[in-house]
C-alpha cells in the first residue's frame, strides 16, 4: 500500500490487477479526487469500503517515488478498461453493462467492443438522464435494467465522486454483479466521441493537460484552480504535519 494524504493506494501492477481482480469495487484516483477527499466525508467513506483502489494518475506515480512505498506504475482506467475486456474476450462468464455517458453514447460504445472483440461481451448499456442519482425511482429503475440483463461486471462512468458514490450505495441492490467499476470518460472513449490524449502526452503525464485544451470551459477551473491545493497537501505530507481532517 502506498498512502496519499488520507487514503491508501494498492501497489499493483495492471498485469496483476487483471489476473486477480474477480470481485469489488474498482476505483482510480487521481490528484482530482485526493483534493475531494480533503472536504466530502461520503466520498472519503466510500474509498474505505472499496476493495481495488488503484493509480489513476502519472502525477501520482511519479510523486509516489517521495515515498516510502513507491507505485510500481500508474493504471489509467480508461486503459485499463480496455485491458480488461481483451483479457476476458474468451470468456463466457464476463458480461459487461456499461451505464452513464450523453444518450445512445453507452450504445455506441458497447457496439464497438463488442465488434473489436468478436462476440457480446458488452450485453447492455444504459444513458442515465441528468441528475439521475437524485431521483430514487430512476436509481431503482436502474438497477432493475442492470439485474435483467444478467451482467456481472458493471462500469458506471458518470463523473466523480458521483459514480462511486452511486455504486456503493446501490451495488447491494446489484447481486448478480461481481465487479462494479467507476472510470469517468471511459464510455466516451469507446465510443469514439471523446479521444483520449497521444501516446507521448499520456506517457509524460500530461494527459490531463491535453484534455484541459480540449475541454477549456469544463476543465480548467478544476485543473488549474481546484486541484493546485493537492500541492499544498502533499507537501504538508512529506514535511510530515498532514492529518486527515476525517480522523479525530
Amino acid at each position: 500500500m502506498t498512502s496519499f494524504l488520507n487514503i491508501k493506494i494498492l501497489n499493483i501492477t495492471q498485469k496483476e490487477l487483471l489476473s486477480r481482480l474477480k470481485k469489488g469495487v474498482v476505483i482510480t484516483p487521481n490528484v482530482d479526487h485526493l483534493v475531494k477527499l480533503q472536504k466530502d466525508k461520503e466520498f472519503y467513506d466510500v474509498y474505505q469500503q472499496a476493495e481495488w483502489v488503484i493509480c489513476d494518475s502519472k502525477i501520482l506515480y511519479l510523486l509516489s517515488k517521495l515515498l516510502k512505498n513507491p507505485l510500481p506504475e500508474a493504471i489509467p482506467g480508461s486503459s485499463f478498461f480496455t485491458a480488461f475486456y481483451e483479457f476476458h474476450k474468451d470468456d463466457p462468464n464476463c458480461k459487461i453493462f456499461l451505464l452513464g455517458a450523453a444518450e445512445g453514447i453507452a450504445v455506441k460504445a458497447m457496439e464497438r467492443i463488442n465488434q473489436k472483440v468478436g462476440r457480446n461481451i458488452v450485453i447492455g448499456a444504459h444513458s442515465p438522464s441528468y441528475g439521475f442519482e437524485k431521483n430514487p425511482e430512476e436509481c431503482e429503475e436502474l438497477t432493475r435494467i442492470v439485474n435483467e440483463s444478467e451482467a456481472n461486471v458493471l462500469l458506471v462512468g458518470v463523473g466523480a465522486p458521483k459514480q462511486e458514490k452511486w455504486i456503493m450505495k446501490y451495488r447491494d441492490h446489484m447481486p448478480k454483479v461481481d465487479i462494479f467499476m467507476g472510470l469517468g470518460a471511459t464510455i466516451d472513449f469507446e465510443a469514439g466521441t471523446l479521444k483520449r490524449a497521444p501516446i507521448f502526452w499520456q506517457k509524460i503525464g500530461m494527459e490531463w493537460l491535453y484534455r484541459c485544451l480540449k475541454e477549456p470551459k469544463r476543465l480548467f477551473k478544476r485543473y488549474f484552480i481546484d486541484d493546485m491545493q493537492f500541492f499544498y497537501y502533499f507537501g504538508k505530507q512529506l514535511l510530515g504535519c498532514y492529518k486527515n481532517p476525517f480522523q479525530k
